[in-house]
Parts: structure tokens; sequence; C-alpha cells
């Protein structure tokens, strides 16, 4: 039997989930949309982050609840301009998983299968909203990418790839934006890396 992958390091600033309450609470497409909201724009309030995604102010601030109980998001008080007014920001600036971190919880395996279903599905309803708008934006159409690469390697190699695409995604998620004019996008990078055959 081969031996198991070293587990990866942490990274600055991405939680490691390791309980099933968090799992169930980003497995759910409002919560979902809303994290991504915060990701992109910073700091938001509910009735922000309803407009962003399209549901009631009531809705999103349950949402909001629900996420702060799984130490998912936070109050922002300080940008609060009178006691009414609550403002909310993730807790991490990303967050990763591995289902082998759950083998022993039944609860948590599930929740996991969930987060990821939900995330492979709004990766795939993204590119085909991309796909039907693209002509439309020739610019972004010529810089916009898709790759795909049969490789052949271990599970620690399959990690170290992981490592260095994730390490070229952070670099430029966490640079400073210049302040040169130019309008800039929020722009969605997503990759995946697994066994599969032809």
């Amino acid at each position: 039997m081969p031996a198991s992958p070293t587990p990866r390091p942490p990274r600055p600033g991405v939680r490691a989930v390791t309980d099933a309450k968090a799992l169930s609470a980003m497995a759910n497409p409002f919560r979902a949309r809303m994290m991504d909201a915060l990701k992109v724009d910073g700091p938001s309030t509910a009735s922000h982050l309803a407009q962003r995604t399209g549901q009631a102010v009531g809705s999103a601030s349950h949402h909001l609840k629900v996420l702060a109980e799984a130490g998912l998001v936070e109050e922002a008080p300080e940008l609060a301009r009178d006691r009414r007014e609550r403002w909310w920001r993730l807790v991490d600036a990303g967050t990763r998983w591995s289902r082998a971190d759950f083998a022993d919880d039944t609860a948590a395996v599930t929740a996991a299968h969930a987060a990821e279903a939900l995330h492979v599905q709004r990766q795939f309803e993204r590119v085909q909203q991309w796909n039907a708008q693209a002509p439309d934006v020739p610019e972004w159409d010529a810089a916009s990418f898709a790759t795909q690469n049969w490789l052949r390697l271990t599970p620690e190699e399959l990690g170290q790839v992981a490592e260095e695409i994730v390490d070229v995604l952070m670099r430029w998620g966490n640079r400073e934006v210049p302040d040169d004019g130019a309008e800039r996008e929020p722009v969605l990078v997503f990759a995946r890396g697994f066994p599969a055959q032809p």
C-alpha cells in the first residue's frame, strides 16, 4: 500500500477547515457567493451583500450569522458609521480542506463532498456565463485562457505542482494593486489536478 502524501503546510491567511460546521456553512450557494463577494469587494454590509447576491436583506443577515457561527466571517465594527450599521469581513483570506482529514467523521465527509460539489457546479456555471458574453468584450476574450495538460506524477509530485500553482495565484492575489488609473475587473482563475484516464 503506498504511503500517504505529506500534508501540505498551512499558508498564511488560509484556513485549514477541520470541522463539519464550517464545511456545511460553505455548502450553501448564497453563503458561498457572499464569501466570494467579501473576497472581491472587501468588507460589506448585509444590504450590500444582499444586492450583490440577489437575495433579501433578512436572508443575507441570516446567512452572515451562519457564517459567523462557523468562524468564517466576523464583524468589522470600526467601519460602522453608527450603532445600527453592521459591516462584515472574511476571517481568513482563503480556505482549504482535505477529505482525508475527516475520515472518522461521516458528517464532515458528507459536508466536504457537498461543499466541493457546489464549488465545481459554480465554476462550471461561471465558465458557461463567460463563454456566452466573451464575444462582447474582445480585449478580455483575447486575454482569457483555458488549459488542460496530462502529466505523469506521484501523489507527492501532484502536491508540488499544486503548491507552485497556488504560489503564483497567491502572489498575484496578494499584490499591491498599482495606482495607475487602469480599470481592473475581478478575474476568476481555477485549476484542478487529479488522477484520470483519457
